[in-house]
């Protein structure tokens, strides 16, 4: 059986609330990571996402990448997205009990990597039990970092005008059984931690986008674990 924690990116947008409506009714749990500046702007969507169980995590202020910052500009987006989190789940009635984070793009700060790890340590962010078994990420130390990597990435953002990537090519990363880096999506007895993205932009041209790719994994036998924290 493959088991995997459903991740998804870039909350809050207008194809939020019917993903968590998707996954309500699915039975599919899931980790939403907020952008502080698009939640600011637009909070509903990310309170009805807390108020139906999802867990959100932090995403940074406005989605930079962290290895052009300094590790004082990194702090300011990350506190800064944490303030706007607090009222989310404020406005949502909602006790705040978990705290993790993802740096936007997978970037974790080049030279100041540690730096980064040392801050989210001392900010008391939670680490997502992977349970990941594979050697590469243990040789790459993802086992004892603090914020949330992933093993999977549908890439369906890719889709867009005029880039030449179509759903046709998120199905062969599905099936692909040597990929690049990582280990293959369908490996029997695979454990994962996915990501996927809440943009309308890929909704607008593949509407229905989020339901295609987890109805197929849940045909595919895949089991959705709840996020669990240490």
């Amino acid at each position: 059986m493959i088991q995997a924690l459903l991740t998804i990116d870039d909350l809050p947008s207008g194809v939020t609330r019917p993903i968590v409506d998707y996954l309500k009714g699915a039975g599919i749990p899931a980790l939403m990571f907020v952008i502080g500046e698009k939640a600011e702007k637009d909070p509903d969507p990310a309170v009805y996402a807390i108020s139906q169980g999802m867990v959100l995590g932090n995403h940074s202020f406005s989605h930079p990448h962290f290895s052009a910052l300094s590790v004082e500009e990194g702090i300011r987006e990350i506190d800064r997205c944490e303030a706007v989190l607090e009222r989310l789940y404020e406005m949502a009635g909602v006790p705040r009990a978990f705290r993790p984070f993802r740096f936007p793009y997978g970037d974790k700060g080049g030279k100041n990597r540690e730096a980064f790890q040392a801050v989210l340590r001392e900010k008391g962010f939670d680490r997502v039990k992977s349970r990941i078994p594979y050697a590469w990420w243990h040789e790459k130390g993802l086992d004892r970092e603090v914020d949330t990597l992933w093993t999977f990435d549908f890439a369906e953002y890719r889709i867009r005008p005029g880039s030449g990537f179509t759903l046709g090519n998120v199905w062969d990363r599905f099936r692909k059984m040597n990929p690049e880096e990582g280990v293959p999506l369908l490996i029997p007895d695979g454990r994962h931690m996915l990501l996927l993205h809440a943009h309308d932009e890929t909704e607008e041209m593949v509407p229905g986008y989020y339901r295609l790719l987890l109805d197929e994994l849940v045909k595919q036998g895949v089991r959705f674990l709840p996020p669990e924290f240490e």
